[in-house]
C-alpha cells in the first residue's frame, strides 16, 4: 500500500483509490451520492482531504453488512467536516444500526435453519412456507400473487388485478 507523506493534506483520486482499496469509479460514485466530497483544482482535478480515507472505509464496511447508501449518507452527514472522525464518532453512528443488524442476523439464522426443509420440497405454499411467509403474517392482509410484490417492496402498477382476483381464476 503506497504511503502518503504526512505533509500532504489532500489526495488525488488515484491516491485515494490505492490507499482505500476502492476503485476510482466507486469513489466517483460515492461522491455523486454525497458520501464523500472533493474540491476541484484549477485544472479541474479532484482533491480529497485525508479524512476521506476513513469515510471510504466506513462506507465500504457499512455496505458489506447491507446498510443502504441513503442511510450511510445520513450517518456521514452527522460527522464533523473540519476534523478526522474519532472512534467515538464511529461508535455512535454504528450503534444506531445495531438493532437493524440484529434483525438481519435473526432472519439469516432462520433462513439457514429452514433452508434444507425448503430446497426441493416443491410446496410453493405461501401460507405455510416458513421462509417466504413466517407465521403467515401476510395471510390476514393479502392473498394471491400480489403477496410477492409487496413482500419484496415493489409497488403494484396500474395493470395489477384487483385484490379479489387470484391466480387460476377465470378472466385472467
Amino acid at each position: 500500500m503506497p504511503q502518503i507523506p504526512e505533509k500532504i493534506h489532500e489526495l488525488t483520486v488515484g491516491q485515494l483509490a490505492a490507499r482505500s482499496g476502492a476503485a476510482v469509479s466507486a469513489l466517483h460514485f460515492y461522491e455523486s451520492k454525497g458520501l464523500i466530497k472533493s474540491r476541484r483544482t484549477a485544472g479541474n482535478q479532484r482533491r480529497f482531504s485525508r479524512d476521506t480515507l476513513r469515510r471510504v472505509a466506513f462506507v465500504r464496511a457499512a455496505q458489506r453488512v447491507g446498510i443502504p447508501l441513503a442511510t450511510i449518507r445520513e450517518a456521514l452527514a452527522e460527522l464533523p467536516e473540519e476534523r478526522t472522525p474519532t472512534c467515538e464518532d464511529w461508535a455512535r453512528l454504528s450503534e444506531a444500526w445495531r438493532s437493524e443488524l440484529d434483525e438481519r442476523i435473526k432472519q439469516l439464522n432462520r433462513l439457514r435453519d429452514h433452508l434444507t426443509d425448503c430446497i426441493g420440497c416443491g410446496c410453493l405454499s405461501l401460507d405455510t412456507c416458513v421462509l417466504s411467509n413466517p407465521d403467515d403474517v401476510f395471510g390476514d392482509r393479502l392473498t394471491g400473487s400480489r403477496l410477492l410484490a409487496e413482500q419484496g417492496g415493489a409497488r403494484p402498477n396500474r395493470r395489477t388485478r384487483a385484490p379479489e382476483a387470484r391466480v387460476g381464476e377465470p378472466g385472467q
